[in-house]
């Protein structure tokens, strides 16, 4: 994991520390206050407890700080338990003696001994516990296909085996898809590779004799949309961002021509949880009496599953209403003369194959709903490049074109809001795509969502 992205995690974890320690205060108190748990008899009466609030000043800057001096955020992901247990117990331990103390000098708030008391195993249970789901959800299976690296190393076999060695350790985060001998390696061999493993990263571990491979293989990975890690020196790119980072202790060169790691990719992930569940929620009913109208009127399934590339080119089911006769993509090669888009990417205004419901929930994008449960999946996100069928990326003839892969898909994204199925050339789809990649912001993501409502309800451009 680089040094950036371990950086981020840890700002997470002191944010989400802080506020169980704040929370752990909390429920100390309303042990005492409400459930009258004191061990010592004729204690202080407890006042409301917006008296002690300003023990938060206390706690919530000086957990984390204590946390991080006793070297908790620095241990692996999956660090032995006895070690967690130790380090949590003495930041407990001294964040409770921390407020006795200020108690003591500057004698306010009057805190119930039994609140303190209580503060220290409840606030040691909840970070432990913490620690213990996060140890959980990083061995999960989620865990495994959505956030794990999927990495391809270049090198020469000496160097590969012992990077390979060094990284192969357990909560690296990283998962070895694919390894190349680059004494051996052509580009056209790298990029075959690349679209069989569908890796996130390309590690590239050479001596400076082989200069000459390595600059060709970080080109085709900025082509592909693949971050490439280079252990090595620096090397002209047409577009990527250079940054100088650090693998494990090794310094390393990322060339990134996608969004980085940033607080703002992570409210991404959480509106794109978080509004796929409320919008689940709230169109369910709805979407139940679509699939009535769909099964009442034209014999076969409800949903159509269709084989999607995802990041990275990464197969995914994507689901969608059915709007068309089931036999709909056996039929397609009798109407290739009339395709209205041109490049791989088949469109036709007066489709035959739609049915009479198809053509209604298509110029609302009502069929597009089912693929709310691939957000929450997360196989897609709200803002994105549409997803394409893996046959018509394997028909791209530009290798440049594959650089929409580099994020996730989506369900809305520039070219639905600017001239949606108007759009005939691939070419002008492609530039839109990459348009939004190269200046992607959470702000860019919200706009485009505004853009898109009224854009449906109209049903401009749909076809």
């Amino acid at each position: 994991m680089l040094r950036r992205d371990r950086q981020l995690l840890t700002q997470i974890s002191q944010l989400r520390d802080a506020a169980l320690l704040a929370f752990a205060l909390w429920v100390a108190y309303q042990f005492r206050a409400v459930w009258f748990v004191d061990w010592f008899p004729k204690g202080p009466t407890t006042e409301p407890f917006i008296e002690f609030a300003w023990f938060y000043l206390l706690v919530i800057p000086m957990g984390p700080i204590i946390l991080e001096a006793l070297g908790f955020y620095h241990r692996p992901l999956l660090a032995p338990r006895r070690q967690t247990i130790w380090i949590v117990l003495k930041g407990c331990s001294l964040l409770a003696l921390a407020v006795i103390v200020a108690m003591f000098f500057f004698k306010k708030g009057g805190l119930s001994r039994a609140v303190i008391m209580l503060f220290w195993p409840i606030s040691f249970g909840l970070v432990y516990l913490s620690d213990e789901l996060t140890r959980w959800f990083y061995r999960s299976r989620y865990a495994q296909t959505q956030m794990n690296k999927r990495v391809v190393l270049i090198g020469a076999p000496p160097d590969t085996a012992k990077m390979k060695a060094d990284l192969s350790t357990v909560g690296s985060g990283m998962e070895f898809v694919g390894e190349l001998d680059i004494n051996d390696t052509g580009v056209k061999e790298l990029v075959a590779l690349l679209h069989k493993a569908s890796p996130n990263s390309v590690v590239i571990n050479a001596k400076h004799t082989f200069f000459g491979q390595v600059e060709k293989a970080i080109l085709a990975c900025e082509r592909e949309g693949i971050d490439a890690w280079l252990v090595a020196d620096f090397f002209k790119t047409q577009i990527s961002r250079t940054t100088l980072d650090d693998l494990h202790g090794r310094p390393v060169l990322v060339f990134r021509s996608t969004p980085d790691a940033s607080w703002q990719g992570i409210c991404k992930h959480v509106i794109d949880a978080v509004g796929s569940l409320v919008l689940l929620a709230c169109t369910l009913p709805f979407m139940g009496l679509i699939a009535l109208a769909i099964r009442m009127t034209s014999p076969g399934p409800v949903l159509f599953r269709q084989e999607r590339c995802g990041l990275h080119g990464r197969p995914f089911v994507m689901l969608k209403f059915r709007s068309m006769e089931t036999n709909a993509e056996q039929r397609q090669h009798e109407l290739a003369a009339l395709n209205e888009m041109g490049g791989p990417v088949f469109k036709l205004a007066k489709d035959p194959r739609i049915t009479k419901v198809g053509a209604f929930l298509r110029k609302y994008s009502l069929d597009e709903l089912p693929q709310l449960f691939n957000v929450l999946r997360g196989e897609m996100s709200l803002v994105g490049p549409r997803p394409l069928p893996v046959y018509e990326v394997e028909k791209f003839d530009d290798p440049a074109h594959r650089r929409r892969l580099s994020v996730k898909p989506g369900l809305t994204c520039l070219w639905q809001i600017s001239g949606r199925n108007e759009v005939r050339d691939f070419r002008d789809w492609v530039r839109l795509d990459l348009e939004y990649i190269d200046n992607w912001s959470l702000w860019l993501d919200m706009k485009i969502l505004m853009r898109t409502i009224p854009v449906v309800l109209s049903g401009a451009g749909a076809r």
